[in-house]
């Protein structure tokens, strides 16, 4: 290597070495700015923390009165029987009459053997009819192959609760 190389040299790491202090105290600075920003982030993030744990708590507490009040449902029933309602009976009728008639089968059962009371005394004394309700699942059991084929049986599951009201249900496994 001749002087002039050395020389070449020599000026080239002098300006490295300025450049590095520069970007010593550049970085001091940076990360003066970026730990103020980080701090100026968590505290939102903490608060965001905090209400994604309300947000959390409340989620719970609704599913804590949902299941309340599935329990106070399920406890209200009194009586509940499994049934096997025969609907052949349906298929005497025209074609395009057949549903129609089960679900008229289905409702003059359940009102037979559940014991429903529709004489006009008890309406007068307790000022309201007991009523009968088909739960959409056996509507759509009764249903699912058209009006001119309804199922030949249909299992059901009967409640009756404190006020004399019916539900039908369709019987778990269907």
């Amino acid at each position: 290597m001749s002087k002039e190389d050395k020389e070449e040299q020599v000026p080239e790491e002098a300006p490295v070495e300025e450049e590095a202090k520069a970007e010593e105290e550049v970085s001091e600075e940076q990360t003066a700015d970026e730990i103020e920003e980080l701090l100026a982030e968590e505290e939102p993030a903490e608060e965001a923390v905090e209400a994604e744990e309300e947000g959390a708590q409340a989620e719970e507490e609704k599913a804590r009165s949902r299941r309340e009040k599935k329990k106070e449902e399920e406890e209200e029933f009194v009586e509940e029987r499994i049934y096997t309602i025969p609907l052949g009976k349906a298929w005497v009728r025209p074609p395009k009459k057949r549903v129609p008639r089960a679900i008229r089968i289905i409702k003059d059962f359940v009102t037979k053997h559940m014991k429903m009371d529709m004489r006009a005394e008890v309406e007068e004394e307790e000022g309201e009819m007991p009523r009968l309700v088909i739960t959409n699942d056996v509507n759509e059991k009764v249903w699912s192959r058209s009006i001119e084929k309804p199922p030949r049986k249909i299992r059901v599951r009967v409640a009756k609760d404190n006020e004399g009201n019916v539900t039908v249900f369709l019987a778990e496994g269907e």
